[in-house]
């Protein structure tokens, strides 16, 4: 009798294989060269993950039989309280208000399955982070797209719409250092936001993951929308600390927190006990560790967006409109040529060792003309060199 036995690839392979997130595959058909530079994913740098120290709290964990023996038991739907109240204390609300999720995701998937009515209307930024058109599938939602500018939605452009009878059950946009324009919403749009869901009654899904990646720029504030009974706000660690932990957290009104709790009951109980009891542990331990980790993190990706943003108007005079980013992992540029051809250009620059991705798949709705004339260029996990050589590639594409 012959077994067959498929081979497992080495975690090194794995890893690779993640690099790349799933949903963004308007690079499916380029085949890179070898040695290509990818700017295709918002992930965190290596150097800028704390791994000693995740690997000294894993050990105390682990030889702490008590400790241990806890984390590998079932906890409580809304998350371990130490860490809720970690959360809550950042936040600025009460720790009743915060559920933990397994990352941004599922945060906004229990969000849409809980105040989105099946079918309805839901106005979202264009462009787009996509995969919450994908999210927005639960509900079966239909797509009202708003425009995005620098300062974030237009939201004049939402007031403009709903004045005139269009109707909305929920508005999803990112605030800070959008995905993928890098651009932040106004304190003064982020209070007509409110104000507007409020009087029309429908719900805000804000998706922050980026908000403690700031590197310049003043922050706009989320008093706004924590003190709104319209909103529910998303953010993880998943920028921050990694992806792989899957934690992230809602911080909601309270009455919602009932029917989130009665949704994740039917779905996944809750997240992990031990993921959970890491951070925990790291978090309560020092209470100035995680800015103490943000702190470089924030030095290291203002470094990277200035050498992609130099490089490129070094290298490419002329060919792009470039605003430097005050923080997050993204560059936005705009081709200041409407007559180049943005597909012809990806492969080209793909033939030459670059890949990034293409503005056009993050529009929202039909008309995906300026989305393409823009390029998303993601730089968190390139090193400077990286960078100004993926520059370089991308100039010799034209």
């Amino acid at each position: 009798m012959t077994i067959a036995v498929t081979a497992v690839p080495p975690i090194s392979s794995f890893a690779q294989s993640l690099s790349d997130p799933a949903g963004f595959g308007d690079q499916s058909l380029i085949t890179p060269r070898p040695g290509a530079i990818r700017l295709l994913g918002g992930i965190p740098a290596p150097e800028a993950l704390p791994l000693p120290d995740f690997a000294r709290v894993s050990a105390e964990l682990w030889t702490d039989r008590a400790a241990a023996t806890a984390a590998l038991q079932y906890s409580s739907s809304t998350g371990l309280s130490g860490l809720r109240e970690w959360i809550a204390r950042r936040e600025g609300v009460e720790p009743a208000r915060i559920v933990v999720t397994n990352g941004g995701l599922h945060g906004l998937s229990l969000a849409v399955l809980t105040v989105v009515e099946r079918g309805s209307a839901v106005a979202v930024d264009d462009p787009i982070f996509p995969l919450f058109l994908r999210v927005l599938e639960l509900a079966d939602g239909s797509v009202r797209p708003i425009p995005v500018d620098g300062d974030g939605l237009d939201v004049a452009a939402l007031a403009d719409r709903l004045a005139g009878g269009e109707r909305i059950s929920a508005l999803y946009t990112v605030p800070d250092f959008h995905n993928p324009s890098q651009g932040t919403l106004t304190a003064r749009r982020r209070g007509a936001l409110a104000d507007l869901a409020e009087q029309y009654g429908f719900w805000l899904l804000i998706d922050n993951p980026y908000r403690d990646l700031r590197f310049a720029g003043q922050d706009q504030g989320l008093a706004t929308f924590h003190g709104s009974d319209r909103t529910i706000v998303v953010n993880t660690f998943t920028k921050t600390l990694g992806p792989g932990w899957r934690v992230g957290w809602l911080v909601l009104p309270e009455p919602l927190v009932t029917p989130i709790v009665r949704l994740r009951n039917r779905l996944d109980g809750h997240t992990s006990t031990v993921t959970q009891a890491l951070l925990e542990h790291l978090l309560l331990a020092d209470p100035a560790w995680f800015d103490t980790v943000l702190a470089p993190a924030r030095r290291l990706y203002r470094e990277r967006s200035l050498a992609l943003a130099d490089a490129l108007a070094a290298e490419a005079p002329g060919a792009f409109r470039i605003t430097r980013p005050e923080g997050g992992l993204f560059l936005w540029p705009r081709l200041t040529d409407d007559r180049v051809d943005a597909a012809a250009l990806a492969a080209r620059a793909a033939d030459a060792g670059v890949l990034y991705q293409q503005g056009a798949f993050f529009a929202s709705g039909p008309d995906t003309w300026e989305s393409s004339r823009h390029l998303r260029l993601a730089y968190g996990d390139r090193t400077p060199d990286e960078l100004r050589e993926a520059a370089r590639r991308l100039a010799s594409a034209f």
